[in-house]
């Protein structure tokens, strides 16, 4: 059970915003690891459903939901392991970095649903479009969830050393949003952006294990 606010808490409206230490980043990544591993769970039960018949061609017609199953599979993972270091870098966090947390989780959580509906059309336009939508959120999602912590940690913390420009990131969002474009020529041509995005960021992120490396030293 919580214990209860102390009267200096309770008179000071923005207490629930002041920065928290300790092993609250923890309990963060440990809440969001598991929202993470329920959204991959959904996906699958959604796509991975069995051919009708049990032959190649049955199996190639499945084919399509399947390599978008992988994709979708590939962005998660690559958002749970950045999102791993990104929170192990993290000495505290604030209401802000929370709520900031809840956003990127709300655009990723749209991610098996679309995935679905792109698995079951996946030549149509508006489905790849609102995938490239919801790609973007989880982006832009994520480096606000960025800037939260660099505002409660301070602009000398490993986290805000780590990040700098963000260069990968700004270009994962141009490939994104040209994606949500040429979905509306051809779909094909948004899923081979989605997948070059996926390529680029395959490789956890080095720039935090060189700042670890560094503060081994």
């Amino acid at each position: 059970m919580p214990e209860p606010a102390t009267p200096s808490q309770s008179r000071r409206p923005g207490a629930a915003s002041a920065p928290l230490g300790g092993h609250e980043p923890d309990r963060l990544a440990a809440f969001s690891d598991g929202v993470l591993a329920v959204l991959i769970t959904i996906m699958a039960f959604s796509l991975l459903q069995p051919p009708n018949g049990t032959t190649l061609v049955a199996l190639r017609a499945r084919l399509p939901a399947l390599l978008l199953y992988l994709l979708s599979f590939t962005v998660i993972g690559i958002y749970w392991v950045n999102h791993h270091h990104l929170l192990r870098a993290t000495e505290r966090i604030s209401g802000s970095v929370m709520w900031a947390n809840l956003h990127l989780l709300f655009w990723l959580s749209l991610i098996p649903a679309l995935t679905a509906w792109m698995g079951r059309h996946p030549t149509a336009h508006l489905p790849a479009s609102a995938w490239g939508v919801a790609a973007v959120g989880s982006a832009v999602a994520y480096q606000v969830l960025e800037r939260a912590i660099i505002a409660c940690n301070g602009p000398d913390s490993a986290v805000a050393q780590a990040i700098g420009s963000d260069v990968k990131g700004n270009v994962s969002m141009l490939l994104y949003l040209a994606g949500i474009g040429l979905a509306w020529v051809s779909p094909i041509i948004s899923y081979v952006l989605y997948g070059v995005v996926a390529v680029i960021w395959f490789v956890p992120d080095r720039r935090f294990a060189r700042l670890q490396a560094r503060q081994r030293w």
